[in-house]
């Protein structure tokens, strides 16, 4: 017998019993629109974090002033500024590994343009920290080291602030008030989007460094900053860059014997790598126990073909005893195994994907649905009815012709 004969001697008996046929694979349309919908979903969590890691920017390490005892009393990390702008001198001079460094001071206001008011995240920093960041200007233009030189009172602003204060009009030139003090807009910056930790990036002003030190700072000592921003030359000198600026800033500040460390490097690659590993675990978790609607819709169907063999005993006696072998009745059983769950599969990639695509359009959620999780859950559709459908199939070819005859 050929496989085609086979085929449609599969399809004929199927239609014969259209909705118990379509109940039995109806556990495995489940399964594959659960497993296409639940991975569409994590790759789009996973899309979503490699988004964010690449608007923080490659191969950087943030150094942090740590905690510091005075009196007696022990401030917390970051309690007290330890970091100075001579700091980043000395690691561009004598850190090979280190490309560009940038010291940053962080603070929040309220910035002033009209009637209009915004509070916002404000950032002093040198020309440095937007090419640390691979973050460009959208129009206008951006700091430059002339400008941290005279301590101009010019600013940069995050696309949210300028839609809060300017709405659609052209903020390039205009007058705005931070903390009282007219600063001057020159440049829009290109839209960054959320941070790995959720923050809007966009909702930021940046300023000179000196200009910040002078006029939004409240430290006491002018060249002292929050925080360092540094970039590696390149990923396989990461580590080596964070040993050489630790070993740079323990000597500058005297860190000897068990004298507390002042400041406390973080490497921001590695940290943003774990939450864009957990987010690939949560993904295929997902698709995992999705996949188990897919063994349960295999057990239905070996079930069902069961039924069916004990149903077709006589016509399986019949058909050995005007010549079928038990390969034919074999492939028979199997091929109808595998067309159960193959056009259950067809079905539910269709479903999975236009579930997906629901998600995506009410949450306002990225989902990607690759060529490679649909051919991975058809392929598998395929290996659930081989698998499950074997038993049934065994047993319908291991059948007595002369008892089979006898059945009633």
């Amino acid at each position: 017998m050929d496989f085609l004969q086979t085929l449609k001697i599969a399809l004929r008996a199927l239609r014969t019993n259209k909705m118990r046929s379509f109940l039995t694979m109806l556990g495995i349309i489940i399964g594959i629109a659960a497993v296409i919908a639940m991975m569409a979903v994590g790759s789009g969590a996973s899309y979503v974090i490699s988004q964010q890691i690449a608007s923080i920017g490659s191969n950087i390490i943030l150094v942090l002033p740590g905690s510091t005892t005075s009196g007696g009393l022990r401030t917390g990390s970051g309690g007290a500024q330890t970091l100075t702008s001579d700091d980043v001198r000395a690691i561009m001079a004598e850190c090979p590994s280190v490309e560009l460094a940038a010291p940053t001071i962080r603070s929040s206001g309220l910035v002033v343009y009209g009637n209009m008011n915004w509070s916002t995240v404000l950032m002093g920093t040198t020309p440095e920290l937007f090419e640390i960041r691979e973050w460009g200007v959208d129009s206008g233009r951006g700091i430059s080291q002339q400008d941290v030189d005279s301590a101009a009172k010019i600013c940069v602003l995050g696309q949210t602030v300028v839609e809060n204060l300017f709405g659609s009009s052209d903020p390039l030139g205009k007058i705005v008030r931070i903390k009282k003090v007219p600063f001057t807009v020159v440049g829009v910056l290109n839209r960054k989007g959320q941070s790995p930790q959720g923050t809007d990036q966009d909702d930021s002003v940046f300023v000179p460094l000196r200009t910040a030190q002078r006029n939004l700072s409240r430290s006491q000592t002018l060249n002292s900053v929050g925080a360092l921003l540094i970039k590696a030359k390149s990923e396989d000198l990461l580590s080596k860059a964070e040993e050489e600026i630790n070993n740079l800033l323990r000597q500058r500040h005297r860190i000897t014997g068990g004298k507390e460390v002042d400041f406390s490097t973080r490497n921001l690659s590695e940290i943003l790598a774990v939450a864009e590993q957990s987010s690939k675990a949560m993904s295929l978790l997902l698709g995992a126990v999705a996949s188990i609607s897919l063994i349960v819709g295999g057990i239905g169907i070996m079930n069902i073909m069961l039924v069916s063999v004990t149903e077709r005993t006589r016509e399986i006696g019949i058909r050995m005893a005007i010549g079928a072998k038990k390969n034919d009745i074999l492939l028979q059983f199997m091929t109808e195994a595998v067309l159960l769950t193959m056009l259950g599969g067809v079905i539910g990639i269709a479903l999975g994907t236009g579930g997906a695509t629901i998600v995506s359009r009410m949450l306002d959620w990225p989902t990607l649905i690759s060529f490679q999780s649909i051919a991975i859950a058809f392929i598998f559709s395929g290996a659930v009815g081989i698998f499950f459908g074997f038993y049934p199939a065994k047993k319908a070819a291991g059948l007595n012709p002369i008892d089979a005859l006898r059945y009633e």
